[in-house]
């Protein structure tokens, strides 16, 4: 990188960090460093509660999915905006007058300290395991940008996380994610209009569309109904409905952001915020990776992105196939670029014909390089030990480093790293509050002083980190980072959301019922993930009815509708 690229990211970076440290200075009581002090406005909660789930993986791995698969992914985050009705009508009342420090403190008020402590935990298997990912993302560009391994990468971007994490607790992850969220917005924003500015002179963007829409990337609606199918309108609206209601409702780390507003309205209007501009920031970021597709039918791509594991394979005796697979690329892309060109020529002169003869050859020429670029990648599979073949998540930093100007560069670089950063922090900082106060508090410590439970926080966020990043240096690059997100999401959304709907919504089931209901609904959600072919959004589905089913069902059996005791 330049050293103009260097001092936009780090003046960046340092620039939040320091403001988010210095708004948070002074000694805090455990509602400010648990809670933020019931502080915070609608505008930073919506911010916050965006920033949080925007990681750097989003960033990093969806432009790189809408490269290969095409808006399609978008169909993910269409039951959102319900949800967020939903959960502004039923979840944050609720929340606010019990006065809770975790959503799973109100478990116990309606059934046992069992139930609440089963939800708690689950929550903590997820985000404990999700928080690695995070870490592990955005390394993989730092340690492909300067040459560091990855687990030194991650230890290096993980501790400075944990450092201002520790020192301000939630009031000063909201305080930076506020400013990290205008950064990632405005980045993404700079991107598409510079690459539609690198694209040849006379491709307009309604025909850098148009031969998007030739090669299938434009396909944002599938009304299929087979559930093995992972993206659909069916899948989207009511799978994703379930897993937001499940993830802004009950995972911590989005629950903690709006219970520090000032009041029950700030609060609602922050999580509506984030229902109105989530899908069409989500359309951006897509819509980024199909415009980095379009300028990639002019420009030579790599035949596969990640550069460091294609060069391991010129290390081996497979070398020469490699670069016959090289040389048949660049001619395959020669071919196609001249089919490109042509319907870039038919469509300026609006001759319908020539259209359609020339998508027809577009796409004939696009299936001839795919070809080259799967017996590229089974070349990999063969000539290395452990081989990454799935290079989605390499697409957007590839581009990013070899085709955008100085300056450029480095902003994107801070879009990633302060996802990367305001994910974490919120992770951390969730992690230590349940542990802290469904655990710590509940069971272990009861009768401590204010001082000693910010102490143990502290303490506590430290240690997840410290794991969060022990998972990081160990994990392996996944088939796709933004969808292995959202997969281990789903195997324990759905069942937590279920022990909610049935406190909400089910007045005559008790705490036993409700927690055996929530074993048995776990195992089938886990049974599906292993045994069957059926789209993860369904498992949030699944897992939540089957909660809500077997519990009533369950209340039925004599011994299981009794009172629950104190305590």
């Amino acid at each position: 990188m330049s050293s103009l690229d260097w001092l936009v990211l780090l003046g960046t970076l340092g620039g939040i960090v320091a403001y988010g440290v210095y708004r948070t200075r002074g000694r805090q009581d455990m509602a400010t460093y648990l809670r933020g002090g019931y502080q915070e406005k609608w505008h930073t909660i919506g911010l916050s509660v965006m920033a949080t789930q925007a990681s750097a993986v989003t960033f990093l791995s969806t432009p790189g999915q809408a490269y290969q698969d095409g808006m399609g992914f978008v169909q993910f985050y269409f039951g959102l905006p319900l949800a967020m009705i939903v959960l502004s009508v039923a979840f944050i009342p609720r929340y606010f007058q019990l006065r809770v420090y975790t959503a799973y403190e109100f478990l116990e008020s309606r059934f046992d300290r069992k139930t609440r402590q089963l939800a708690a935990f689950l929550f903590l298997l997820l985000r404990g395991l999700s928080a690695g990912i995070t870490i592990y993302a955005p390394a993989i560009i730092l340690s492909s940008v300067l040459g560091w391994p990855l687990r030194l990468t991650c230890l290096c971007m993980g501790a400075m996380v944990i450092l201002y994490t520790v020192a301000g607790g939630t009031r000063a992850v909201s305080q930076t994610q506020k400013h990290q969220m205008v950064v990632m917005l405005g980045g993404m924003v700079v991107a598409f209009i510079v690459i539609v500015m690198r694209l040849p002179a006379t491709v307009s963007l309604r025909n850098a569309f148009h031969i998007a829409g030739t090669l299938g990337k434009l396909n944002v609606i599938d009304f299929s109904a087979d559930p093995s199918r992972r993206y659909t309108l069916w899948s989207g609206l009511l799978g994703g409905f379930f897993l937001a209601t499940a993830y802004f409702g009950t995972d911590q780390s989005q629950v903690q952001r709006y219970l520090a507003g000032q009041s029950i309205t700030q609060s609602r209007l922050g999580l509506l915020f984030n229902g109105l501009v989530k899908v069409p920031m989500q359309f951006l970021v897509l819509l980024v990776g199909v415009m980095v597709f379009v300028f990639y039918q002019f420009n030579l791509p790599p035949i596969f992105f990640n550069q460091p594991e294609l060069a391991r394979v010129y290390r081996t005796p497979h070398a020469a196939h490699a670069a016959a697979l090289e040389r048949d690329h660049q001619a395959a892309f020669g071919r196609k670029r001249a089919e490109i060109e042509r319907l870039d020529a038919a469509l300026n002169r609006h001759d319908e014909e020539s259209i359609a003869a020339a998508e027809k050859a577009v796409r004939a020429s696009e299936a001839d390089s795919a070809s080259i670029r799967a017996e590229m990648r089974q070349v990999l599979a063969t000539a290395l030990p452990h081989p990454a073949t799935k290079d989605a998540d390499y697409v957007f930093l590839s581009f990013v480093m070899h085709n955008l100007p100085r300056g450029i560069v480095g902003l994107l670089l801070a879009v990633i790293f302060c996802a990367a950063m305001s994910a974490v922090a919120s992770e951390l900082s969730s992690l230590a509050s349940t542990t802290v106060i469904d655990f710590y508090r509940r069971s272990l410590c009861k009768n401590a002083s204010d001082a000693h439970y910010v102490r143990a926080a502290r303490w506590f966020t430290a240690g997840w980190g410290i794991l969060a990043l022990l998972f990081a240096t160990f994990a392996s690059l996944l088939d796709n980072l933004i969808q292995a997100v959202n997969i281990l999401g789903s195997l324990f959304y759905g069942t937590v959301l279920g022990i909610f709907a049935v406190a909400f919504f089910l007045r005559r089931v008790q705490g036993t019922a409700v927690f055996l209901a929530a074993l048995l609904s776990e195992a089938l959600v886990l049974f599906l993930f292993l045994r069957t072919n059926v789209s993860f959004l369904w498992y949030n589905v699944v897992g939540c009815a089957a909660v809500m089913l077997i519990s009533a069902t369950a209340t039925k059996l004599p011994g299981l509708c009794t009172p629950r005791s104190p305590g």
